[in-house]
């Protein structure tokens, strides 16, 4: 779906006076929007046309330390500019901002003004490519879950996220009256992001206490990372607007469920679905039955870009709904992989493992690499898991820490071969240093649990 403001009706709005502000935005390594705000006449005069940045913003860890030993960016080569290139088919209109528009933008080289290659947006560009290549055209979703607290950002951070509070006091599942209590952030959350140009379904109450979920349809790969991306930003800024926070960390408190970022993918070819075929079992035709194959086969591959941190392997909690094994099956939440539309149009693959801190660019590129080499090899799809699959011992396991999921990404020879050896190396570094930066700190639990009794 394209965004909702062309580049004449952004001219003919700051003319009157509508919009006065353009918010020109890159993607972090992070998953997070980094860029400048433009005053819209300077913007549509002549700076439409590209800006810079420097090139740290791809080299940095999540508190924006510069992180030794990347190749693309460092003390040693200056800390250059990248080119910031508005990609002016992603124009809206931001109604949560005063008289405010924003762009997404590419980053080029400042030299060659070639992608750089270790640039999410670059990175599901190539895979987006090379399905395209092949004919199909990948359409995905992404589910988004995140907890909404009664205290603002700042009144946490003074406190040491001590006390935090949620807005609801119970698991408000599906419950009407229950997110009513909510509903002031949540309608300006859904009636802003529609204001956008992006098409809201639904929100809900998950299922955990204070813990809400945010469905956006479905669309092409590149539109959806875009739209998932505007989306954490609203919600942390209408949340801030209202004095509340949010947090899309993948588990925030010990006793509590996670939050995930489910992927929803299928190919098409055309207007057909390329993963529909009535007489297949479940309707899955040939194709999504080695997309899916590559899916299992490349599964710890590929987990880093679906839980990026230390924290996210938290999530991997038995009972909770995360799952711990990389198996497939329909209609069953115990399951890394679940078929959804069975025997109709829209049957589809969805990942469960991604959770609501992945970077949405990495996580469907790596998505779309794994299925990509399945059909290209005619991988064999393996029996369907049924039961609870948590206690299925024998079952292909979802990487347990950080470290053992960097590992399979370093020595990942589908990846290398998909998205390039100093993409990998790059986003291997990441990981590395997020490891290292975690084993050096001492936590709460280290003190509570050692200072008198070791």
């Amino acid at each position: 779906m394209p965004a909702n403001l062309t580049f004449e009706a952004l001219k003919a709005a700051v003319e009157t006076g509508e919009i006065d502000t353009v918010l020109t935005c890159i993607v972090d390594m992070q998953g997070r929007l980094m860029g400048k705000r433009f005053h819209a006449a300077h913007f549509v005069n002549g700076g439409h046309e590209e800006t810079h940045g420097c090139d740290y913003l791809l080299a940095t860890d999540m508190e924006m330390n510069t992180v030794p030993g990347y190749t693309s960016a460092s003390w040693e080569a200056g800390y250059g500019d990248y080119v910031h290139k508005p990609d002016l088919s992603t124009l809206r209109r931001v109604p949560w901002l005063p008289a405010t528009a924003m762009v997404m933008c590419d980053v080029l080289d400042h030299h060659t003004h070639q992608e750089v290659p270790v640039a999410p947006r670059t990175v599901l560009k190539r895979q987006i490519a090379r399905a395209k290549a092949m004919g199909l055209t990948p359409m995905m979703a992404t589910e988004l879950e995140f907890f909404l607290f009664e205290q603002a950002f700042d009144a946490l951070s003074d406190q040491g996220y001590r006390d935090l509070q949620t807005l609801g006091r119970y698991n408000i599942d599906y419950a009407i009256m229950g997110t009513t209590k909510e509903e002031a952030v949540m309608r300006d959350l859904r009636n802003g992001l529609y204001g956008a140009g992006i098409p809201v379904e639904n929100s809900k109450g998950e299922a955990e206490t204070g813990q809400e979920e945010i469905n956006i349809k479905y669309s092409d790969a590149l539109d959806t990372a875009d739209m998932h991306t505007i989306t954490k930003n609203a919600t942390k800024e209408i949340a801030f607007a209202h004095n509340r926070s949010v947090t899309f960390m993948a588990k925030y408190a010990t006793d509590r469920a996670g939050s995930s970022s489910h992927v929803h993918q299928s190919l098409w070819q055309g207007e057909m679905p390329a993963f529909y075929d009535p007489d297949g079992p479940h309707g899955m035709s040939a194709m999504m039955r080695s997309y899916l194959a590559g899916l299992l086969a490349h599964a710890s591959d590929v987990t880093v870009f679906l839980a990026p941190y230390v924290n996210s392997y938290k999530r991997f909690t038995e009972g909770l709904f995360a799952p711990t094994k990389a198996v497939w099956s329909t209609d069953n939440r115990t399951a890394g992989f679940r078929v959804c539309g069975a025997g109709t149009k829209a049957v589809r693959v969805e990942c469960r493992i991604g959770g609501a801190d992945l970077n949405p660019y990495l996580a469907l590129a790596s998505q779309l690499a794994a299925g990509l080499d399945g059909i290209e090899k005619g991988l064999e799809l393996e029996a369907e898991a049924s039961g609870d699959v948590y206690q299925a011992t024998e079952a292909r396991e979802i990487p347990k820490t950080l470290r053992e999921a960097t590992e399979a990404l370093n020595g990942s020879a589908m990846l290398r071969a998909a998205f390039g050896d100093d993409v990998v190396d790059h986003y291997v570094h990441a990981a590395r240093w997020e490891i290292s930066e975690n084993d050096r700190v001492v936590t709460d639990w280290d003190i509570k649990r050692g200072f008198e009794r070791a």
